[in-house]
């Protein structure tokens, strides 16, 4: 849902990057370039640094340890010893590797915050990541192993073993490669610490997941639409007149959406006048206020994330004035509760979808719908096992939105006695944004059989539209038959954008 307007390269300039760059280069393999301007910040304040570890102050990670062996100086000669020793022991990440997308995203990042010449590090330290991104070389990161605080110390550090010939990363194919055949950077002061102190895996997977929801989000009015037509539910409650006296932003554009997706429905129409109609049930009445709230929750993430962007995060940080400053930029807690504050609106927004399909499904609510969908229930389960998967899908929601930021653990002899745990955060919301995908994709089968079983009434053309896009892929109402391979391709179209691509040419979704 995020492949249009693909530019062939990006340019790493001095000031962050935007949305589109992240998205376009981790899942897209654009390539990225070191502008100009970035390249002469980083030589001035690499300077800085320079001068700085000649001397006898005591600059953090320069000529000291690190965390809690801040305190042990480090003699000038062995500081290129430090650097090297820090990222091997550092790389200390355990389970399964993470996403390519993700990891493409955070080596993106992290050559973001060191292109903006407040990390004190050489050109070449930049252009080696960027290198290894252009040739779609991927490092091995394990799973688990960042607490989001000193950023993503063991994540990072996985990535940069193997700009130092260590570590292992894939192809593009998928094929393993050594450390030693990507590249063999030799690290100088600072430059090691540089590359671990961010916290650019979780900014990834944040920047990454609110693009998925912004889509995702749409098709859950789509689906919502769908579901209130096959109810012989009304369209009142979607009056901008209503939600202009409740002005929540989110709340307004959805209720919008719902309003003109049904417009010109002959099933809607049929019924305008019936005793059922006074009040629908809140699944149906409320999707406004609940997939609205979503809404406003990830404008505020994506502003956390815009601004995180923009930042230079990093400890020391090397200051205009060339002096180097130890700091706490890289704690995760602004990204943190992001992400566990949208897993809660990703997960409420899949709780509201199940309820509706739910009634679809139950004779006793569904407004004269067979039970289960079933052309003949009994003999056949129709889509009964369908709202199994969903509730399955929401159970495990819910546990994923409990929120992990407020679970600091103390790290490093209690030096680092708070941490954030955004990594944490990010990984579970990136499980409840998968899900959801799923949940929705449930309901629009369901919705879908439902909207046929009212024939010859026939649906709005935005929502008839959905339905027919759908029935290019999967059969309508008939005996069962295996619901598993028609669940996939629904939820297919969900991710690849094509529902709404086909509800778009009738309504203009916001």
């Amino acid at each position: 849902m995020d492949n249009v307007g693909v530019r062939p390269i990006v340019v790493l300039p001095p000031d962050g990057l935007t949305f589109g760059d992240v998205i376009d280069v981790a899942r897209h393999e654009v390539h990225v370039t070191l502008s100009a301007a970035a390249r002469a910040g980083m030589i001035r304040s690499r300077a800085a640094v320079e001068r700085l570890a000649a001397g006898t102050e005591a600059i953090y990670g320069v000529s000291t340890g690190f965390g809690a062996l801040a305190n042990v100086r480090i003699p000038t000669v062995k500081q290129h010893e430090l650097q090297h020793a820090l990222l091997r022991s550092h790389a200390a990440g355990m389970g399964p590797p993470i996403e390519r997308e993700v990891v493409r995203a955070m080596m993106l990042l992290r050559a973001r915050t060191l292109a903006m010449g407040y990390s004190g590090v050489r050109p070449i330290v930049v252009e080696s990541l960027l290198a290894l991104l252009n040739a779609g070389i991927s490092p091995i990161v394990p799973e688990h192993g960042s607490l989001g605080c000193s950023g993503d110390l063991a994540p990072l550090a996985h990535i940069a073993l193997c700009l130092i010939g260590e570590g292992t990363a894939t192809t593009g194919a998928g094929q393993l490669v050594d450390g030693d055949e990507a590249l063999r950077l030799a690290l100088e002061a600072k430059e090691g610490l540089a590359l671990v102190n961010g916290t650019d895996g979780i900014l990834g997977m944040l920047i990454l997941a609110c693009a998925d929801l912004r889509g995702l989000f749409q098709l859950a009015d789509v689906t919502a639409a769908m579901s209130v037509e096959a109810l012989l539910g009304t369209d009142a409650p979607f009056d901008p007149r209503v939600h202009a006296l409740r002005p929540h932003p989110g709340q307004g554009t959805s209720a919008a959406n719902l309003s003109h997706m049904l417009a010109g429905s002959q099933i809607c129409a049929s019924h305008r006048g019936s005793a059922h109609a006074v009040q629908d049930a809140y699944s149906m009445r409320c999707s406004p206020q609940v997939a609205g709230a979503a809404r406003d929750t990830l404008t505020f993430a994506k502003a956390v994330a815009e601004r995180e962007l923009g930042s230079a995060i990093d400890n020391p940080s090397v200051l205009d004035d060339g002096s180097i400053a130890s700091n706490g930029n890289f704690h995760g807690a602004p990204l943190g509760l992001a992400c566990d504050f949208l897993a809660i609106a990703a997960a409420e927004v899949g709780a509201i979808a199940e309820r509706r399909t739910d009634r679809l499904l139950d004779p006793a609510r569904s407004q004269g719908l067979p039970a289960f969908l079933a052309l003949d229930p009994g003999t056949n389960s129709g889509v009964m096992l369908a709202q199994y998967t969903a509730a399955a899908l929401v159970a495990e929601n819910r546990r994923l939105a409990a929120p992990a930021s407020v679970d600091s653990i103390p790290t490093s002899a209690m030096q680092e006695d708070h941490v954030s745990m955004a990594w944490g955060a990010a990984r579970k919301l990136r499980h409840v944004v998968d899900n959801l995908g799923k949940i929705l994709a449930i309901e629009l089968v369901c919705a879908a059989r439902a909207i046929d079983l009212r024939a010859p009434l026939a649906p709005a053309p935005a929502t008839g539209a959905a339905r027919d896009l759908l029935r290019e892929h999967v059969a309508g109402p008939g005996p069962d038959r295996a619901l598993s391979p028609e669940l996939a391709a629904a939820e297919d179209l969900v991710r690849s954008g094509a529902v709404l691509a086909r509800v778009s040419a009738f309504v203009d979704l916001a």
